[in-house]
């Protein structure tokens, strides 16, 4: 189980990548194209290196696992899982809705996990046994009665592939017609803890895309599964839902499966 000593590294590690980035946001930087084709930007790689400073100084039994520079000590029970921008394009694009990603997993499990979002000062957090934060303040997912009302996020309908795209628009039409929320990356899943938005629905995920959005929703008094319904671990295949209400999770299975 994560301790309080590791919610404060956590919380360390958020403000060492927010000092890195903000300088950064709407300036100049460098950025280049990866083999997958996504961007990784200068900041990108600033911020991960400074957390992974601080990990490996304070840290160095446990393993670290990086989008930009990889993994280290693999065999770890315990391994932090940095994104250090989750949602680049909107970085790139002056958008402050991208957010930095830390989380914690023990024995493939993530137990702690903080969306920050350093331009704007807002900071979920949330850890196995204790009650979801934003900025210091409890937070609630919405109760919903129906999807029919339901509000939808998700990233980017070109991140679905082949069937997936079909799974996605039956449950599109399930929900509310003009309550579809395109764009947002991690930060959709930030409005969902706070009650703002009810389902988020996105495939081609990662371990660094998803772990530390598990305990921040799942504290906050919500769900998250892959789209089966099942658990999120570090084996998972990368198809994610997030959902408010956790009484509404049937009616989003049978709505995507039929």
């Amino acid at each position: 189980m994560p301790s309080r000593n590791d919610l404060a590294l956590a919380n360390r590690l958020a403000e060492a990548a927010g000092a890195a980035i903000r300088p950064l946001f709407r300036g100049n930087w460098s950025e280049e194209q990866k083999a997958d084709r996504s961007f990784v930007t200068e900041a990108d790689q600033a911020a991960e290196a400074a957390m992974r400073a601080i990990l490996e100084a304070e840290c160095p039994e446990d393993g670290i696992q990086g989008e930009e520079y990889g993994l280290r000590n693999e065999q770890a029970a315990r391994r932090w899982v940095l994104d250090p921008i989750d949602g680049t394009t909107s970085f790139i694009a002056g958008r402050p809705i991208f957010g930095t990603l830390i989380a914690l997993i023990e024995d493939g499990w993530p137990v702690l996990g903080v969306i920050d979002q350093p331009v704007l000062g807002e900071r979920w957090v949330g850890m196995v046994g204790q009650g979801t934060t934003f900025n210091g303040q409890p937070a609630r997912t919405a109760p919903r009665r129906e999807l029919g009302d339901a509000v939808l996020a998700t990233t980017s309908p070109h991140l679905f592939a082949g069937h997936e795209v079909d799974h996605f628009m039956a449950l599109a039409k399930a929900v509310a017609e003009r309550k579809i929320i395109w764009g947002g990356d991690c930060y959709n899943y930030g409005l969902l803890a706070s009650g703002h938005v009810d389902v988020v629905c996105e495939a081609g995920l990662k371990l660094h895309d998803f772990a530390a959005l598990v305990p921040v929703v799942e504290g906050a008094g919500g769900t998250m599964c892959d789209w089966k319904g099942e658990p999120l671990h570090a084996e998972s295949t990368g198809e994610v839902l997030a959902i408010g209400d956790p009484a509404r999770l049937e009616d989003v299975l049978e709505a995507m499966h039929g």
